[in-house]
């Protein structure tokens, strides 16, 4: 029997199958053995085989190629990666400026993570109801930043419903993924696009800024206007996940498309002469956040900088 996987509960998942019936699955235990260095070997959104067992347990057998994933690496576990969902048509990354900040290491982690993977991100600035001033020009700031690399950005308040037409309209029909930090409003949104999910929420602590987990597992809900919302517990860090140092280039598309004026092809962008991508920062051409966050991906294969919390 196939089915696609709605739900990961951590110990058990829950499989709607092609013919309408939900079932909860358990893993087989030789499954974890197939080479799959993941802590969550089946994700939401994964297109699975499953065997029904007597006495009515049903086990999940098999996964169906993944046309996409956004993946990191694990809480804590270098060498494990974390797959926050498969076979998604749009992430959505939540964005906010402020009651969490949102830091641009932490987006560009994931833009790039997602180019990697073929996954296409939006990225929805949320709470914009609740900015001062200095705040909105400083997420017009970003949003012009992030236009120019060539990334869409939506405004957006969750609460008020402002941009939320507009945000509707690019998910409708598609499979979306919702993520970003805890307190950044995905559960809000959730709340108002679908009546009846009951997403919980939570403030965000006055005292850390910071959000609390309201989502404790992932779930796929379906939209009524036609498509479906994945939604994953809250992310503090990107620990990106088997990507080597010559690769990271790639997955920045200003610093990719500079680096094509480079005088040696092998350019680490990092001290060689004749390197474009270190003239344009030099000429204001390129963001120095955006670079920033390139040399923080080099350092990743240091496999004792993320022995902390993600």
């Amino acid at each position: 029997m196939q089915g696609t996987v709605i739900r990961n509960t951590g110990s058990s998942y829950v499989v709607r199958m092609d013919g309408g019936e939900v079932m909860e699955c358990r893993v087989k235990g030789n499954f974890r053995l197939r080479g799959i260095r993941s802590t969550n070997p089946v994700a939401v959104g994964d297109r699975v085989t499953v065997e029904e067992r007597t006495g009515g347990v049903a086990y999940i057998t098999d996964i169906g190629d993944r046309r996409n994933y956004i993946i990191r690496k694990a809480s804590n576990l270098s060498k494990q990666s974390h797959i926050l969902a498969a076979n998604v048509d749009l992430a959505l990354l939540f964005v906010t400026v402020a009651r969490p900040v949102t830091t641009t290491t932490f987006v560009d982690r994931f833009l790039a993570s997602a180019e990697a993977y073929r996954v296409p991100v939006v990225l929805v600035f949320n709470k914009m109801d609740e900015l001062s001033a200095s705040e909105r020009e400083e997420a017009e700031g970003l949003m012009a930043l992030y236009r120019a690399v060539g990334y869409e950005c939506l405004p957006l308040s969750a609460v008020t419903g402002e941009g939320l037409e507009v945000l509707a309209g690019r998910m409708r029909g598609a499979v979306c993924l919702l993520a970003g930090h805890s307190g950044v409003g995905k559960s809000t949104l959730l709340n108002r696009l679908i009546p009846g999910a009951n997403a919980r929420t939570a403030a965000v602590s006055a005292a850390h800024g910071t959000g609390m987990h309201t989502t404790t597992f992932s779930e796929l809900y379906d939209l009524p206007g036609g498509g479906s919302v994945i939604d994953i517990p809250g992310i503090k860090g990107f620990g990106t996940f088997d990507m080597e140092p010559g690769e990271v280039a790639h997955y920045f598309r200003d610093i990719f498309h500079l680096s094509a004026g480079c005088r040696f092809h092998n350019c680490t962008h990092t001290h060689e002469p004749g390197c474009a991508v270190l003239e344009a920062l030099e000429g204001h051409r390129l963001a120095p956040t955006r670079y920033a966050s390139y040399l923080s991906m080099l350092e990743d294969k240091d496999e004792t900088k993320y022995r902390q919390p993600f």
